[in-house]
């Protein structure tokens, strides 16, 4: 029997980094999980129903956001105990910090790649994820400075 991920960002360039990892995807008993917007509908078209969405909030818009945050808290319990991954594979950001949290407690197998874009400081999702993650990827080597236990895994792309 193959092993549940869970691979899960939120939409952008966390979302594309996350789809670099699509040939891993065949090995096991995969879903992905990001936020829905515009770019990323088609998605659904290759993944059917292997593909789930979260709703899109920016915090650009806090008072909404709120809101759509809370919704997205409730889905992510509800996705959670749908798929019961074995593991968690999350490029990040805010989408991915209450599925993360939510698998250590119920002892998923977290992974974490902090995002490429960050050469020099923690994300706010990474400060969050890396006390508890089981494997914490960085993907430049002077981000080992900034988190020590990490593993340097070289760029995604």
């Amino acid at each position: 029997m193959k092993k549940k991920v869970l691979f899960i960002s939120s939409t952008g360039g966390h979302l594309s980094e996350l789809m670099q990892l699509a040939p891993l995807f065949e090995k096991y008993d995969y879903h992905i999980i990001t936020e829905k917007d515009k770019v990323n509908e088609n998605l659904k078209e290759k993944y059917g129903d292997k593909l789930y969405f979260l709703p899109y909030g920016t915090r650009a818009k806090l008072f909404s956001y709120l809101f759509k945050y809370f919704y997205l808290c409730l889905k992510t319990v509800y996705l959670y105990f749908k798929i019961r991954p074995n593991v968690i594979v999350t490029t990040g950001t805010h989408t991915a910090g209450p599925m993360c949290i939510l698998g250590k407690i119920f002892r998923s197998k977290i992974i974490y790649i902090e995002t490429f874009a960050n050469t020099s400081k923690k994300t706010a999702t990474g400060k969050l994820i890396y006390p508890i993650a089981d494997l914490f990827i960085v993907q430049w080597e002077e981000m080992l400075k900034v988190y020590p236990k990490a593993i340097y895994g070289g760029t995604i792309y």
